[in-house]
């Protein structure tokens, strides 16, 4: 008695559900965890034909299945688990596993099925499937991406490849160009120059002021024309990378006061050209050429683009690891919107009117001051002035 009131708790506590059919396909028994799978109570499917439980064709043909059995004995499902389909009282259909087992028992064949839900696993499988198709979906349109990706990289590299050597062409054209301008320019001003100056020895003291006048305007005019050439011709030589700093040391201030009698003397009429420097020591070790046309380019615009009677001040500082220079004026200005665009070759901001210039100057004095590791900055607001400052880092 022990014995079976254990075994009916085994079966009561069942898990997976567990069905009892006699020869002829009734259900004898049913445990709860089948009538929940299944949705019906024991007595609804008790002495009802196993069939109930099953959806066509499997409904219609199981009698003929187990007829087939019992005269043949070739098992068909006894002692083998398989995936079957279950039909629900709500008449919905669920996946489940489903083992066979023959039991004789006082004379009689019972037929046990235990039966395992597989809705869980049926649904993450599904979704796994559906992931799986999701991934090889996307790469799949990302290695059609990649691959038009890689067509269109390559042909803007094509496109690129062209264009280098095209503007290598251009580059090789414009340094011919320089180069020949330079020298074809330079005799002809070289004889201007020289035939004003003659023009106004020769005319002596009985030269009226009109003679005067138009010699210097000659002067100008080639000297501008001059200052020109040389813009270009460094600007050329800075892009074919032929201009290398020579470091040596110099006395700082010595320059400074230099460069500040040089250009007070170019200076308009009543500008004057302050220089002032700060730190115990004066020697530095840097490019002095460099150094001065870079001074002498910003000190050049500050006398351009000031009025007279106004002051330039050129201030001069080192430090145990950092020389500074600034330059400031009280002139024009830069329009804020220029600001961006300083430094780029060619640019002149719109505030200088007829004032004649390249527009290169600053870009080379920004390479000049590159070549020295210096950093070049400004701060400068319309009608209020500007202020440029040079920084060079200064070995131990």
């Amino acid at each position: 008695m022990e014995n079976a009131a254990l075994v009916k708790a085994v079966i009561e506590h069942a898990i997976d559900g567990i069905i009892t059919i006699g020869d002829r396909g009734l259900i004898e028994s049913i445990n709860p965890a089948a009538c929940v799978l299944f949705g019906y109570n024991a007595d609804e499917v008790i002495g009802e034909n196993i069939s109930v439980l099953m959806p066509e064709p499997d409904s219609h043909r199981h009698d003929q299945y187990l007829e087939r059995y019992q005269r043949t004995n070739d098992p068909h499902m006894i002692g083998i688990g398989r995936e079957v389909q279950g039909l629900k009282k709500d008449r919905s259909v669920f996946p489940f596993r489903l083992a066979l087992s023959e039991v004789q028992y006082s004379g009689r064949v019972i037929y046990t099925g235990f039966i395992h839900d597989l809705s869980r696993e049926k649904i993450a499988e599904q979704k796994l499937k559906e992931y799986s198709a999701l991934l090889e979906a996307q790469v799949e349109e990302r290695t059609i991406s990649l691959s038009n990706s890689l067509a269109e990289l390559q042909k803007a590299k094509d496109i690129v490849s062209n264009s280098l050597e095209k503007e290598k062409e251009l580059s090789q054209l414009k340094s011919r160009f320089v180069s020949m301008a330079s020298h074809e320019f330079r005799t002809p001003l070289s004889s201007v120059q020289l035939s004003a100056s003659l023009i106004a020895k020769y005319a002596g003291n009985n030269s009226n002021e009109n003679i005067s006048k138009h010699v210097e305007k000659i002067k100008s005019a080639v000297n501008n024309l001059t200052g020109i050439l040389n813009d270009f011709l460094l600007h050329e030589k800075l892009d074919a990378g032929k201009v290398e700093p020579a470091y040596a040391e110099f006395d700082l201030v010595k320059l400074g006061e230099e460069i500040t009698e040089e250009m007070q003397l170019v200076s308009k009429q009543d500008q004057h050209i302050i220089y002032q420097h700060t730190g115990e020591t004066h020697v530095v070790k840097l490019d002095q050429y460099l150094l001065k046309n870079c001074i002498i380019n910003i000190i050049s615009n500050a006398i351009k683009y000031s009025g007279e009677q106004t002051f330039i001040e050129f201030n001069t500082e080192i430090t145990a690891v950092l020389l500074t220079v600034v330059v400031r004026d009280y002139g024009i200005g830069i329009p804020q919107e220029d600001h961006r665009y300083l430094f780029e070759p060619f640019f002149r901001a719109h505030n200088t009117g007829s004032i004649p210039g390249t527009g290169l100057g600053l870009n080379i004095v920004k390479r000049y001051a590159g070549l020295m590791n210096g950093k070049i900055d400004f701060q400068s607001s319309e009608n209020n002035g500007t202020s440029f400052t040079f920084t060079f880092p200064l070995s131990s």
